[in-house]
């Protein structure tokens, strides 16, 4: 038995995983009245084609920078059983759910999320043409969660989504406020991606967080998920990144041009005044609130923005992959 004087935390984490937290059942919803409620907005649902062509991959999207632009395609090959954790927990939590338009929310975040895992597959599938170690990653990414991340309670899952979806809400304001690096760039599907993705997860992301207050609302279990997200988004993902640039040439080792390239990336990455971790801490860490929401940090503006820049008929980015978009139906 953990002793009560080790890190609070980490005594937290053993006692949610061993189901000791006192923890509302699922279907037992306690008193929480979500910040969006009465005037949530509505989250549609877009089908897109990419048609992703592997002599196109731009192999340093980002910044110019083959490391760092690895953790991306690694996150890129991740995510997409991260996606399949979240849109199982929501369906199967949206059940319990006695508000109408938080379960079309929840409808909505389960459409988005199996495209987004739809269009990364495909992507993914141009990056194994480029030597990426795809099937390698998915094989131990399917591992993970599959006898891992799903072997966990409801409960714990429920919490675990509601961390990731913290993790990719502050990736998706880093990118919706740093605009530019999407243009440093030629692969113009690769930038498409990407910041279809961005908008998405903006869209979303009060989803998660407002089913687990209603449905749970317990506070040691919210850090546990936010600590198991927190350990795969900033600890594997980044190993596997790390990994793609050796693997995929093992002689690189031995370039002081790739080491400088290691070098500017970790800068990128987690440098404090710009890099995409590092100037996102106190972001990343205000889910450590008791009383923290999404919409906390408001991304209303750029979600105007981005929607014209977008999703314009004539002149969106997105308009040439935009296959259908629709709005889920509310239902008793």
């Amino acid at each position: 038995m953990l002793p009560a004087s080790a890190s609070p935390f980490f005594y937290w984490l053993a006692l949610a995983l061993r189901g000791q937290v006192t923890f509302m059942s699922t279907a037992t919803i306690h008193q929480y009245a979500p910040k969006t409620a009465g005037k949530a907005p509505e989250v549609p649902i877009r089908h897109m084609d990419f048609k992703f062509d592997a002599k196109d991959l731009d192999t340093t999207f980002f910044k110019d920078t083959e490391f760092a632009t690895a953790y991306f395609q690694a996150l890129s090959i991740f995510l997409t059983f991260g996606e399949e954790l979240v849109i199982d927990t929501a369906r199967y939590h949206r059940q319990f759910l006695k508000d109408p338009v938080l379960k079309q929310r929840v409808t909505a975040l389960i459409g988005q999320e199996a495209i987004h895992s739809k269009m990364h597959d495909e992507f993914n599938d141009t990056l194994a043409e480029h030597r990426y170690p795809v099937a390698l990653y998915r094989f131990l990414a399917d591992n993970v969660f599959e006898y891992g991340f799903k072997k966990l309670p409801n409960r714990m899952q429920l919490s675990l989504m509601a961390g990731i979806e913290h993790f990719t809400a502050v990736l998706a304001e880093y990118m919706m406020k740093n605009e530019a690096v999407f243009y440093e760039t030629g692969d113009e599907k690769q930038r498409a991606l990407w910041m279809w993705h961005m908008l998405e997860e903006s869209e979303h992301k009060d989803i998660a967080y407002d089913v687990y207050e209603t449905l749970s609302g317990n506070y040691p279990l919210r850090v546990s998920g936010f600590a198991l997200a927190a350990f795969t988004i900033m600890f594997l993902v980044p190993l596997g990144g790390a990994a793609i640039p050796v693997y995929r040439k093992p002689t690189k080792l031995l370039s002081l041009r790739f080491w400088k390239d290691v070098k500017t990336s970790l800068v990128f990455l987690a440098g404090p005044k710009e890099g995409v971790y590092g100037s996102t801490v106190k972001h990343i860490l205000d889910y450590m609130r008791r009383d923290f929401h999404p919409n906390d940090h408001d991304t209303t503006a750029y979600l105007e923005y981005y929607k014209e820049k977008l999703l314009n008929p004539k002149t969106g980015l997105l308009s040439p992959y935009l296959v259908k978009e629709f709005v889920p139906k509310l239902r008793a």
